[in-house]
């Protein structure tokens, strides 16, 4: 597979100098800090075509950049429209925005200057320590640091986690873009965490891949991620990395996520009158016991379609497959269209095919309503009797609602979503097919066999505050005895103790409270002080009932990087 995507994106570089190439970009990572400003402007806005149709993320640079200077524009020729009008932290947020995106800013950027440069060399710019832009090369690196110190009660081990590393970005002519981010990190993060990544099947730091013991109880790893972007033509970009990819409008999605460890990718993406669509061909790692050797891989093709239906309304169609062959990569699934489930037939149907629906809708300049479904296995006579409870029902659904000014305060913005997925769903009948990469779900951080409810509070009272409260509650079914009960995806589903009856839990039912508040100041550009407590409460009702709490108090400074979150 590796050697197969090293040619596509060989001849793919081919094309690029033999047909006339055009401006890309590349991309804002995962949980910027700009993730929260552009999702209000989406709603602020209502109809802007560019932000209603792009599900996938991450978001490329230059588009964020474009629709910041559109709202702009809208703001100053409209001073009275509410509709456009934005509040002094709002304008704060896109200057910050168009500052850490300058090699895409059309207007004056005399205001991203520093006054006292470092030797004249250094932080020239007050968003990027060393930066080059010339006419035909830009360059951004950047240093990585996370350092959070913490005290989980009832536990005498010392919680902590130590990163530090550099991200570095760059473009060529404007015609080729390259990223790349290297972070070392140690971490021993609280108690459930802990028994998380040692849990028998799991073996797996959340959101990492290979590991090392460190100080006995933590853990070392490495995140290295990099990517090439190009544009063919003027409706097709190309991107071929190692990374990870989120498709949804929620805080958790049901289609693809970014909890799993980075993962080998090539993805093409067609923008086009009211459509983009969008090709993820995916190298992924099977299931596995720690240690040092070829890790089994396994493959993944992922096909988004997202289509503008009115000015406020997107609509998305969804589907994937998952499968491995012995001594090659299977090229019928190569077909850039539209549904998978026809190959996989055409194959004997011995692989993992998902499908599945989304949608957003933007309404009265101040909400969002948004939701996912996603089918496994679909038979309709056991549709119409789902109280029958039959395990070949494995569907999840996902509904959600984005407030933002709530109550006419400014930038206090409510976010409530449910997310609910039947037992067995992401499993097959093997143990290598399961919607998974590096020992972790693709999906949602639970699996299956689950409903969780997520409430979120964001409130920007100052330029450089932000105020975060977060509740999640989910309930659960476990196994017991060595049955399978379907919420563990890596287990075969042919391991099912029975055909009808399941619930949502089935099994032990566990339920949790996760709730956590967070203080953050931006001290100077990028560089974020954060004060934060989390309460988390875990109870299980086997044959007897038991219960885990803990409460986390947590100190940190990062730099150029997304907080690290617990929030499961």
């Amino acid at each position: 597979m590796t050697q197969f995507i090293k040619t596509i994106v060989s001849h793919s570089i081919i094309l690029l100098f033999a047909v006339p190439a055009f401006s890309q970009s590349t991309f804002l990572p995962l949980g910027s800090k700009s993730d929260h400003f552009l999702e209000r402007l989406e709603i602020r806005l209502q109809t802007n075509p560019e932000l209603n149709i792009f599900t996938p993320k991450p978001l490329s640079r230059k588009l964020a950049v474009e629709v910041a200077e559109t709202a702009d524009s809208l703001g100053k020729f409209f001073p009275y429209d509410e509709y456009y009008k934005l509040s002094p932290v709002d304008k704060y947020n896109m200057r910050e925005l168009l500052m850490n995106n300058s090699e895409w800013v059309t207007g004056n950027k005399d205001d991203f200057q520093s006054k006292h440069p470092w030797f004249n060399t250094f932080y020239k710019t007050k968003a990027n320590f060393f930066e080059v832009n010339e006419n035909d090369f830009f360059l951004a690196l950047n240093p990585v640091i996370q350092q959070n110190q913490s005290y989980e009660t009832g536990n005498n081990e010392h919680v902590f986690l130590n990163s530090k590393g550099f991200t570095l970005r760059g473009l060529v002519g404007k015609h080729l873009g390259f990223s790349t981010y290297v972070v070392d990190n140690q971490e021993r993060g609280p108690s459930y965490f802990q028994n998380r990544v040692t849990a028998t099947g799991f073996d797996a730091v959340p959101g990492a891949g290979y590991y090392k013991p460190f100080k006995t109880t933590a853990f070392d790893y490495f995140d290295a991620r990099g990517s090439i972007v190009f544009d063919l033509m003027k409706y097709f970009n190309v991107q071929f990395g190692y990374d990870k990819n989120f498709i949804g409008n929620g805080y958790r999605s049901l289609i693809l996520s970014d909890y799993s460890a980075p993962y080998l990718f090539l993805k093409l993406n067609t923008r086009i009158w009211k459509i983009n669509y969008q090709d993820i061909f995916m190298e992924l790692v099977n299931q596995h016991a720690r240690g040092d050797y070829q890790y089994p891989k396994k493959y993944a093709v992922v096909h988004h379609l997202s289509f503008n239906a009115t000015k406020w309304l997107n609509l998305g169609l969804y589907d994937n497959v998952v499968f491995s062959r012995a001594d090659h990569f299977d090229f019928s699934y190569l077909n850039p269209i539209i549904f998978l489930v026809a190959a996989q037939q055409e194959n004997g149907s011995p692989d993992k095919t998902t499908v599945g629906l989304d949608f957003k809708a933007n309404i009265g300049h101040a909400t969002q309503f948004y939701g996912q479904f996603v089918i496994n296995e679909f038979v309709l006579h056991e549709v119409l009797h789902y109280k029958n409870g039959w395990w070949g029902n494995k569907q999840g659904l996902q509904l959600g609602l984005k407030y933002i000014n709530a109550f006419g305060i400014n930038n206090l913005d409510l976010q409530f979503e449910g997310n609910i997925v039947r037992p067995y769903t992401y499993t097959h009948n093997d143990s290598v097919s399961n919607y998974s990469n590096y020992n972790q779900p693709l999906a949602h951080p639970l699996g299956a066999n689950f409903f969780e409810f997520v409430t979120i509070a964001r409130y920007q009272p100052a330029n450089k505050w932000n105020i975060e409260g977060k509740l999640i509650y989910f309930k659960q079914g476990l196994d017991s005895g060595g049955i399978n009960y379907g919420g563990n995806i890596f287990l075969d589903y042919q391991t099912r103790p029975y055909d009808y009856g399941f619930r949502i839990p089935s099994g032990v039912a566990a339920n949790c409270i996760n709730a956590s508040a967070l203080v953050s100041w931006e001290a100077k550009e990028n560089l974020f002080i954060d004060g934060s407590i989390l309460f988390r409460t875990y109870t299980t009702h086997g044959i007897t009932t038991e219960t885990k709490s803990s409460t986390t108090f947590t100190i940190g400074i990062r730099m150029n990087m997304a907080r690290r979150q617990y929030d499961y």
